[in-house]
């Protein structure tokens, strides 16, 4: 557990590197969103009206929709994901692992423009609990991906149960999923590496939220390129 000060010190150092994992899984959930974004504007115009839209496909990702899409880029918030909560690269190939495992279990179900950045967040979060030593709690994970923290209690607990808690992703599993998103770079002409640390599933620590020092800027509509807009409900 830190200290304020310590939470203090720790933000006020430079800005990390963006690790390549958070480029190629950019591109490959945008690629992803937009396909199914156009896959579903097909079907509600076939259902001519009897849908809600993009909402109403794939009823298992209800609780993940929001009314309107982000204004803010998938790589923004992956970024701003990174920057603030300080979670390992592999934390975001082992949320793209739960991504592709809750898809599986649930193929009617599309990632969206609408529903992405929740997925993500969520994620991501779990992700950090599996995989790194000391974490920040769901609140400061709530203030970073700019939903409340009663929100993303509720997301948390529907992803799991989606999952049916299958949370474990094993050395192989995450080097297999390593080579997917990297063979996704190779049809632009060059292939990136993803970076590979050893994976080691311990019990973790939680860091509480103990200073407002220790907070990213608040978002809203009016923040910078680095802060996404309020995602609404």
């Amino acid at each position: 557990m830190l200290a304020a000060d310590e939470f203090t010190n720790h933000h006020a150092r430079p800005e990390p590197s963006i690790p390549r994992v958070l480029t190629i899984l950019s591109f490959v959930m945008e690629k992803l969103v937009a396909r199914n974004n156009t896959l579903a504007d097909g079907l509600s115009q076939q259902l001519d009206g009897q849908s809600c839209g993009l909402a109403g496909i794939g009823k298992s990702l209800n609780v993940f929709h929001g009314v309107r899409a982000p204004s803010i880029s998938i790589p923004k918030y992956l970024e701003r994901l990174y920057k603030y909560t300080d979670c390992s690269p592999s934390c975001f190939v082992v949320g793209y692992v739960y991504i592709d495992r809750l898809l599986h279990k649930h193929p009617d179900s599309l990632v969206l423009s609408l529903n992405v950045h929740r997925l993500l967040v969520t994620s991501v979060m779990i992700a950090s609990k599996m995989l790194d030593d000391v974490h920040y709690n769901n609140a400061f994970y709530a203030r970073v991906g700019g939903v409340s923290n009663a929100e993303l209690n509720r997301l948390e607990v529907e992803l799991l149960f989606l999952l049916d808690f299958g949370v474990m992703v094993s050395s192989r599993v995450f080097e297999s999923y390593c080579f997917h998103l990297e063979k996704e770079t190779m049809f632009n002409g060059a292939c990136q590496r993803i970076e590979r640390p050893l994976l080691v599933l311990s019990d973790v620590a939680e860091i509480r939220e103990n200073s407002q020092s220790s907070l990213p800027p608040q978002i809203s509509e009016n923040t910078e390129s680095s802060s996404p807009p309020k995602i609404v409900d």
